[in-house]
């Protein structure tokens, strides 16, 4: 994948993210590809993707995600790193009702189809906390 198409792809994936279909976000992926975050552990296969894409449309249900930069290779045998911002009001079940703007990145690996075959995400999540408690 150029650089180019590369860019075109990390921006539509970011549309997907603020689009409230999780679905969307998981035909990114490859069929088996995955997604972990904070060292979490991997959510394996689009179904297992969409749920964990539902998690932050619920959460956040007017979530915008943008595509700060995206680096190609250098990381840690990656393809790219996703480095995007998360903006949203916490208004969903339970919500604290807070606005919430954090930063983070995703480190992926492309397959041959051009789908991401893994996604380590990775955001600071004590700042995360401390938004959502409006500290």
């Amino acid at each position: 994948m150029t650089l180019t198409e590369l860019t075109r792809f990390a921006k539509r994936y970011a549309e997907a993210w603020c689009s409230q279909n999780p679905k969307s976000v998981a035909a990114f992926f490859a069929e088996r590809g995955s997604i972990s975050i904070n060292n979490g552990p991997a959510a394996v296969g689009r179904a297992a993707i969409a749920k964990e894409a539902q998690v932050f449309m619920t959460t956040f249900p007017d979530m915008v995600v943008t595509l700060d930069d995206l680096k190609i290779g250098g990381r840690s045998s990656c393809d790219a790193a996703f480095h995007w911002t998360l903006t949203g009001t916490n208004t969903g079940p339970g919500g604290t009702g807070k606005r919430v703007r954090i930063s983070g990145y995703e480190l992926w690996k492309i397959d041959n189809d051009g789908l991401i075959a893994e996604s380590k995400g990775h955001f600071d999540s004590a700042e995360y906390a401390r938004q959502l408690k409006g500290k």
